[in-house]
């Protein structure tokens, strides 16, 4: 039997949301028995005949709805649109009902993380954003809790709500050393509260 692993589906365009994601995964496999699973989605288009290869030319792999119904737990990531999670993870999620529709996803640890180019750029409504598909799931949202001391001492991102980064208006603000700190801290978490659903170590 293959061992279980936490999901890290995320979408980026310039790359921070990506760094982020390999942030987490190292967090996630800090639990002893449990795997980070790499995965992205392709971009949309307005044009009917655009369409993305099936293999990305670089990073992550594309996620499978088999990704997504295996997964352990769930960490969602995307840069921030308006306020909102972006288009090609929504269009993704949107495509979800046999998950949901089964139940697959029902009582597994979620939780979300993101990149702003400005640093009130709208970090905790996108993460807002994307806790409503996961509620809908049944999903057991999983935030930042203050005893993680950078919460406090962060000038950039981190919240209470998940991850998150300031990437700077060119996106070339490198992670800083609080923001690797929270995203390796809730990787880390979703990793613990699925072991100890699945009845791992406590």
């Amino acid at each position: 039997m293959s061992e279980p692993y936490v999901l890290v589906l995320y979408y980026s365009r310039h790359g921070a949301t990506a760094e982020m994601a390999s942030w987490i995964a190292r967090g996630i496999e800090r639990e002893s028995g449990m795997e980070a699973r790499l995965r992205t989605v392709p971009a949309v288009s307005a044009l009917c005949e655009a369409s993305e290869p099936a293999i990305p030319e670089s990073g992550a792999v594309y996620c499978s709805e088999e990704d997504l119904r295996h997964c352990a737990g769930l960490v969602l990531g995307s840069p921030t649109r308006f306020g909102n999670m972006a288009a090609p993870l929504k269009y993704f999620i949107d495509s979800t009902s046999a998950l949901w529709l089964t139940g697959a996803l029902i009582d597994k640890p979620a939780a979300a993380f993101t990149s702003t180019s400005s640093l009130h750029g709208g970090q905790e409504s996108t993460l807002l954003s994307m806790l409503l598909p996961l509620l809908h799931h049944g999903m057991l949202y999983c935030g930042l809790p203050y005893s993680e001391s950078e919460l406090m001492r962060t000038t950039s991102g981190g919240t209470p709500y998940g991850a998150s980064h300031f990437a700077g208006a060119d996106n070339s603000q490198p992670l800083s050393q609080e923001e690797q700190h929270l995203c390796q801290a809730l990787g880390q978490r979703v990793a613990r509260i699925a072991l100890q659903l699945r009845g791992g170590r406590q």
